[in-house]
């Protein structure tokens, strides 16, 4: 029997929607999972971490962290691993990592999880559920984890949104992106960024977008102190509005942007800023509506 786990990227932020908000994104991590004698991890493409060790690769470490917590012990697997989600660039690999892990071991165990269930444990190991609520529930996801434990999500998949990608050739880690952060603000500060957030939000939600788009770049808790590690992102998002763009943010921690589009304008829109940003690939990316997909395939026809 073959296991094909199937998880979308995300991007996380839109701006205000500081480690709330999430939307998944067309791009995957796709998994084909076999029992075997020996838990061995085949890259079948870029844009894979290379891990001599199987027992230090992430979708490993979430499979047995899920099935530990669920009292079980996993067996070995074979996984042949193909990605889309470029590694480092705030679009959420490792999240989506995770959450191939998760869901390898619940088909693996049969643990019947539900959404919520996934959520939690890849919170407890990502520290926030913005990006992992987006690969597991698709669509637009705000979600929060509350002192009780409890992960409380909002999802919505009804929303037309149009995006273009700026993904540049260097990594960003997220670590460091935290790192130039404030450790607090002032009450007028958090007050005029939650207020952002929820017009952002509703902006969404009723699809008016180009108020989206102004709401985006109005943040206050993160863009600020993070566009200065991302070369050239300030003239990007100038040279985007001039284009077309109802707005531009950094896409998670970055170092990718994200833009706002007018549906059916992505292609006039990357053809208007061809070769100004050579650092950077323009990609037009929808929406993701699934989440999770896995189906099963019996051995023979695998082959």
């Amino acid at each position: 029997m073959v296991w094909c786990i199937s998880i979308p990227a995300s991007t996380a932020n839109l701006g205000p929607g500081f480690d709330s908000i999430g939307i998944a994104l067309d791009k995957y991590l796709e998994l084909e999972v076999e029992l075997g004698s020996a838990w061995e991890i085949i890259n079948l493409t870029g844009n894979l971490p290379d891990v001599p060790n199987p027992q230090d690769h992430l979708i490993v470490q979430a499979a047995e962290k899920t099935a530990e917590l669920h009292g079980f012990s996993l067996p070995p697997c074979t996984v042949r691993v193909k990605s889309d989600i470029p590694l480092a660039r705030g679009m959420g690999s490792s999240a989506s990592a995770i959450v191939a892990g998760i869901e390898l071991a619940n088909q693996i165990m049969e643990l019947h999880l539900t959404t919520q269930d996934k959520l939690k444990v890849a919170t407890l190991m990502e520290g926030h559920p913005d990006n992992a609520a987006a690969s597991i529930y698709g669509g637009f996801t705000i979600s929060s984890n509350a002192d009780s434990g409890e992960i409380n999500v909002f999802h919505a998949n009804h929303i037309e949104a149009s995006f273009v990608l700026f993904i540049p050739n260097f990594e960003l880690k997220t670590a460091k992106a935290r790192q130039v952060l404030p450790d607090t603000y002032t009450r007028q500060e958090a007050a005029q960024a939650s207020a952002t957030a929820n017009l952002l939000t509703a902006a969404f939600l009723s699809q008016a977008f180009e108020q989206a788009g102004t709401f985006m770049e109005q943040d206050l808790f993160h863009e600020p102190y993070r566009l200065d590690l991302i070369p050239q992102s300030k003239e990007i998002k100038v040279a985007a509005k001039h284009a077309g763009a109802y707005g531009t943010c950094i896409s998670g921690a970055g170092p990718t942007l994200l833009s706002l589009l007018e549906k059916g304008a992505e292609d006039d829109f990357i053809s208007n800023l061809k070769g100004q940003f050579p650092n950077f690939e323009l990609v037009a990316v929808p929406m993701n509506r699934t989440g999770i997909v896995v189906t099963i395939k019996d051995v023979e026809s695998a082959r």
